[in-house]
């Protein structure tokens, strides 16, 4: 959350209306400044408590309440903060207004005197306050017009980097070599493997469509991508899946779990007496991608695109912070699952 920066307006703005303030409220009396320079000086002191206590309650309320989608609560919540707080504190200083004689009038239950100075305080400090919301306003809507600019780009990478994947020659030539390979071999193998390619090509084409998709699509897409990798590294690299069956039509943005994969086997190595490990499972709402660490001799550089991507993704879509893990055993990512939509969820297998 942004700091308030009002420094001048605490030191200088709140006594200078409170003393316009004081006229409002005297000015009828033709008296609107008493000769007892108390009078004035008490109605300062206490408009600049009344402040200070009030500005709390605006901090607190955006910390509570920071998004433009929670406006009318973060604007509820400074409300009853301000009328609350204002009416203690412009109460006892009344109180102590007519206690130690600072006007006289003996009835220190007299409605009138209470009243004023609370309704100005309360109405002073709402337009101070609704000019301090609509700062704050301006502030979240220029974020949120950032963020999304950010993610129409990040969108566009996303599919660049897609269609980099579909026309890899580097991914395509290490395929159709261990398909020349599988053919002379192993026939039946070799058409399994030419299935799984073609499943892992038709579904890189067709990603680009959506924001997000079901987590039983992902994984059938990964099964599909993990079969190629199993076929290229052999006994070097293992997947185990522990997915619960109710979490299947949740969602998430497309292609996570393939930037995940590439994540883990670009930094680790892959070999028969040190196989790479990767595991994904279903904990507490969160889809958890984990592998052990690997490191190659050769250290790999990284920008963390991929990560950064999936990150963003999540952070734009107003979810649940996208977790991430590492010490020098495992790396460990956990994704948040987006609810169904409605008419998805009748369509959810049952729990065996």
């Amino acid at each position: 959350m942004q700091k308030l920066n009002d420094k001048w307006m605490r030191i200088i703005g709140i006594p200078l209306l409170a003393l316009l303030g004081q006229w409002m409220m005297y000015g009828y009396t033709n008296v609107p400044y008493p000769e007892d320079w108390r009078i004035p000086f008490f109605f300062v002191l206490g408009t600049v408590i009344v402040w200070h206590v009030n500005r709390i309650g605006i901090i607190f309320s955006r910390k509570r309440y920071p998004e433009l989608i929670q406006t009318r609560q973060r604007v509820l919540y400074q409300l009853a903060w301000f009328v609350f707080f204002s009416s203690i504190v412009r109460i006892t200083q009344t109180f102590f207004y007519q206690y130690f004689n600072l006007w006289h009038d003996e009835d220190y239950l007299q409605f009138r005197p209470y009243f004023f100075n609370t309704l100005v305080s309360v109405a002073g400090t709402v337009q101070i306050a609704a000019y301090y919301e609509g700062v704050y306003l301006y502030q979240r809507w220029r974020v949120s017009y950032t963020e999304t600019v950010e993610l129409k780009k990040i969108n566009l990478q996303s599919q660049l980097n897609s269609l980099k994947t579909q026309i890899n020659p580097h991914f395509l030539f290490n395929n159709l070599n261990s398909l020349s390979s599988l053919i002379s071999l192993d026939s039946l193998l070799a058409e399994k493997f030419l299935d799984q390619l073609s499943s892992v090509y038709r579904y890189l084409l067709h990603q680009n469509t959506r924001d997000l998709c079901p987590l039983k699509d992902e994984i059938e897409f990964i099964e599909a991508y993990f079969h190629l990798l199993k076929t290229r590294f052999g006994n070097g690299i293992f997947m185990e899946m522990h997915v619960e069956p109710e979490f299947l039509f949740y969602r998430i943005p497309p292609l996570t779990l393939q930037l995940l994969f590439e994540n883990a086997i670009k930094h680790n190595a892959t070999s028969a007496s040190k196989p790479l490990t990767i595991q994904l499972y279903t904990r507490d709402g969160h889809l958890h991608v984990q592998n052990n660490v690997r490191k190659k001799k050769t250290a790999v550089h990284s920008n963390q695109i991929g990560l950064q991507n999936i990150i963003m993704k999540y952070k734009l879509l107003d979810q649940s912070k996208v977790e991430v893990h590492a010490d020098e055993e495992k790396f460990l990512v956990s994704i948040p699952l987006i609810a169904p939509e409605p008419e998805n969820t009748s369509k959810a297998p049952a729990n065996p």
